[in-house]
């Protein structure tokens, strides 16, 4: 769970507070710099093609003067570990991603080069940008890897909200295969409500695994009772299986 500034302030120390104020500053800085009459007029509003237009234009009016570096606030980005502890990285590089207003190239550019950890962060904040749905491929990317902390990161309000049916559907069921629990994927009720091709992919998954003498997971009955369009009862999954005291 992401922290706000407040919590932030009460809970770092006096010199992790000043690095922080310094970090935003300089964000809050980038994104204040002059946009061009271009990069206004194409500011996202909500087509995709509006937000990849404004992230590409905006990161090349920041960084025409140096266009081989990149912004301050990007090493303290991957810092940030370092200076406020690693509990409370995630946060600290939430917020200078959304006080930097951070591009489309910026936010791949940190996720392509960053950590474990700092692509989990990008991930967490997706839904906090204004960019569309052009950052679908990190999603993507994340939902294709092994490691459960992105899976659980990748699920979070910006799939909700972009990830077409059919990639969200496989996306719930790597939850289920990785073990990551269905209570990370935001939205899952809305989206799964009536969603029969959900249903009938959660049920195979279930017979699968009594086929093979494995339990299927409280998780999956859950997502599948999710499925029932309202009113109805949900789909029976196959039988648990059997324990060697049965």
């Amino acid at each position: 769970m992401l922290t706000s500034r407040e919590e932030l302030d009460a809970e770092l120390g006096e010199a992790a507070r000043a690095w922080l104020d310094a970090a935003l500053a300089e964000a809050a800085d980038d994104a204040a710099r002059p946009q061009t009459a271009a990069d206004d007029a194409t500011r996202p509003k909500t087509a995709a093609g509006d937000a990849a237009r404004s992230g590409a234009a905006a990161d090349a009016s920041r960084t025409a003067a140096s266009p081989y570096a990149s912004p301050s606030w990007e090493l303290r980005y991957a810092a940030a570990g370092r200076y406020c502890g690693q509990r409370h990285a995630d946060s600290v590089r939430s917020l200078l991603l959304v006080e930097a207003r951070a591009p489309l190239t910026s936010v791949t550019r940190l996720y392509d080069q960053g950590t474990a950890a700092e692509r989990r962060a990008v991930l967490l904040t997706l839904h906090l940008l204004d960019l569309g749905d052009t950052a679908l491929p990190l999603v993507e990317d994340a939902l294709r890897a092994n490691d459960t902390r992105l899976v659980a990161a990748a699920v979070g309000p910006y799939a909700a909200e972009h990830l077409a049916p059919h990639a969200w559907r496989h996306a719930v069921l790597k939850c289920l295969f990785t073990e990551v629990p269905v209570a990370a994927v935001a939205r899952l009720a809305d989206r799964a409500l009536g969603d029969t091709e959900l249903a009938r992919m959660l049920t195979d998954f279930a017979a699968e695994r009594t086929a093979a003498g494995r339990p299927v997971p409280e998780d999956l009955r859950t997502a599948l009772a999710l499925t029932a369009p309202a009113g109805h009862p949900a789909p029976p999954t196959a039988a648990p299986a059997p324990t060697e005291e049965s």
